[in-house]
């Protein structure tokens, strides 16, 4: 198996997979066995779901995120200061909340979805040219995000509908909300939401999904737990989970609550999925330049390898203004310095649509009753240019 995994790794570089390139990608290879040993800790419990997913219950005082050298002095954060950080979320008239994977793991432990090294060499592949990064070769993105003239925020929350667009190997198709400061070689960066890739996980299924970087992934940050830096709280909710259901154009239509929010006293950034589930945080201490965020944003992202035909975003179609068609974010909020909720206005906001053949986004402000402050975005690819 580590042969062909030797071979597989040069050919992916371009090499032939002999000599030189044999003796880097052993030592390529050993250095991955180390880090799959600090991913996939000793566990207490093994659990097989009925997804397929392998996951793990670990002694939550020994899972990875302790492994980072920051946070090796690192006092565990139980529970948020505030169980609720967004009161005005509830969305209870437009579908019912989508879960993610959920297990149940024993008292003292947490549940974390097992890592083959399969999948980490793909994403050390995907790392290379990330989905996040601005002005990468292949990636598209329609996104809303508020100018740092209004700044800083604190916390960023919406409710958006879970689709599951096709890709293929080496693309992905994501719907996210994140919070971000700094200048771009060392950009603090944490992005939550929902994303399809087969290289990530091995499948088509939708999975919800945390990121981070502090350097504008140059050398740091990763996709969930494969790698020291966020840690997990909650037992029975595990990040990269499946989602059950996902919605189709038409309806019927399925979303989930995501937000991410620094906690007040602890000054972790705290991450909450379908609203009232705290997940964990990202340590304060993690981020070189994150103690507040001068950019917050709601939208969409593929990922396509160069010279190929963009995947779709969303439910593959352009917004029009009915919530059943294209992907949305409702009950949008943001917390600035007073630590209150408030919707964006439109001159706070700045749109981003790299390919308006391809993707759109509308932001319709402030609708009300079902919806709130809400947006749409997406399309169907195709042919983006690079």
């Amino acid at each position: 198996m580590i042969k062909t995994l030797i071979v597989v790794l040069c050919l992916v570089i371009g090499a032939s997979p002999t000599g030189h390139c044999i003796r880097d990608t052993l030592k390529e290879d050993m250095e991955l066995e180390r880090q799959l040993k600090l991913i996939n800790k000793p566990p207490v419990k093994t659990i097989h779901t009925k997804y397929g997913d392998t996951v793990d219950c670990i002694d939550i005082n020994k899972q990875p995120a302790f492994d980072h050298p920051l946070l090796k002095n690192h006092k565990l954060q139980k529970k948020p200061s505030i169980r609720k950080p967004f009161e005005k979320s509830s969305m209870k008239k437009l579908q019912g909340t989508q879960i993610f994977g959920f297990v149940k793991c024993p008292k003292g432990t947490i549940p974390i979805r097992r890592t083959t090294k399969e999948e980490l060499i793909q994403e050390k592949q995907l790392l290379n040219s990330s989905i996040f990064v601005k002005d990468v070769s292949g990636v598209h993105l329609a996104e809303m995000a508020l100018s740092s003239k209004y700044g800083p925020y604190y916390g960023i929350e919406g409710g958006t509908s879970i689709y599951n667009p096709r890709v293929t190997k080496g693309q992905m198709s994501l719907s996210h909300v994140w919070v971000e400061n700094g200048p771009i070689d060392s950009n603090n960066k944490i992005s939550v939401g929902w994303h399809v890739s087969l290289d990530l996980y091995g499948d088509n299924r939708t999975h919800s999904y945390v990121s981070w970087t502090r350097d504008n992934f140059h050398k740091t940050g990763c996709y969930n737990l494969r790698c020291p830096g966020f840690v997990q709280t909650n037992p029975a909710s595990y990040i990269g989970g499946p989602f059950l259901n996902t919605s189709l154009y038409g309806g019927p239509t399925y979303r989930f609550v995501v937000s991410i929010s620094q906690d007040p006293k602890s000054k972790n950034w705290w991450i909450h999925l379908s609203n009232t589930i705290a997940v964990g945080y990202f340590p304060a201490k993690l981020f070189s330049n994150l103690s507040s965020a001068d950019k917050v944003g709601w939208g969409g992202r593929t990922l396509t390898p160069r010279g190929s035909l963009s995947p779709t975003m969303g439910s593959g179609y352009f917004p029009d203004g009915n919530f059943y068609h294209a992907c949305y974010f409702t009950y949008i909020y943001y917390k600035n310095a007073s630590r209150k909720n408030y919707g964006p206005e439109n001159y706070q906001i700045k749109k981003y649509v790299d390919n308006p053949k391809c993707f759109g986004l509308s932001y319709y402000g402030n609708l009300h009753r079902k919806v709130e402050y809400c947006l749409q975005f997406g399309g169907p690819g195709g042919d983006c240019g690079d």
